[in-house]
């Protein structure tokens, strides 16, 4: 069947989950680091300052909030610790529930966009569009994925080899 799943918005929608859930757990890792409160003295290990289970913060989102918050913009930033724990957790689930149903979808032949109709103007000229581009990738892959046979000239392909008169 010609499925054409890197063309399809919900694997899109899939991909964007998956990479920006990794993204936004870097980002957050890089700012909880960078906000950590020190419990210990400069003798001690920062990890003695924790322990287990312990009901206070051990980094301040006050501060994580305005650096962030003047990072990108005020409202990009969450001053909710619940919040965004909860859309850090979402956000790749979302993504791969999207993926999910486009794989759902293809199984009833509702398949991703196809280019494979050129723009044209009024004299037949194709205009060339960034669907052109990605339609001569997506058959650049196919063609990859055939038999080698065809990836070859068919002089190099043939059965036997060809006789030269010397």
């Amino acid at each position: 069947a010609e499925h054409n799943i890197l063309m399809h918005p919900f694997h899109m929608l899939g991909v964007i989950g998956v990479f920006g859930g990794s993204l936004f757990s870097a980002m957050h890792g890089s700012l909880v680091t960078s906000s950590l409160i020190r419990e210990t003295t400069e003798n001690e290990s920062a990890n003695a300052g924790y322990k287990f289970g312990q009901e206070e913060e051990t980094y301040n989102i006050v501060a994580a909030h305005g650096y962030f918050g003047r990072l990108i913009f005020q409202y990009a930033s969450f001053n909710n610790s619940r919040s965004l724990h909860f859309f850090l957790a979402a956000w790749p689930v979302v993504g791969i529930w999207f993926t999910a149903l486009g794989i759902s979808t293809m199984a009833f032949n509702l398949n991703g966009f196809n280019f494979n109709q050129s723009v044209v103007d009024s004299q037949g000229r194709v205009i060339n569009t960034w669907a052109d581009i990605i339609n001569r990738a997506n058959l650049g892959m196919e063609v990859m994925h055939e038999r080698n046979a065809h990836n070859f000239p068919l002089d190099l392909a043939a059965v036997e080899a060809p006789v030269v008169n010397g």
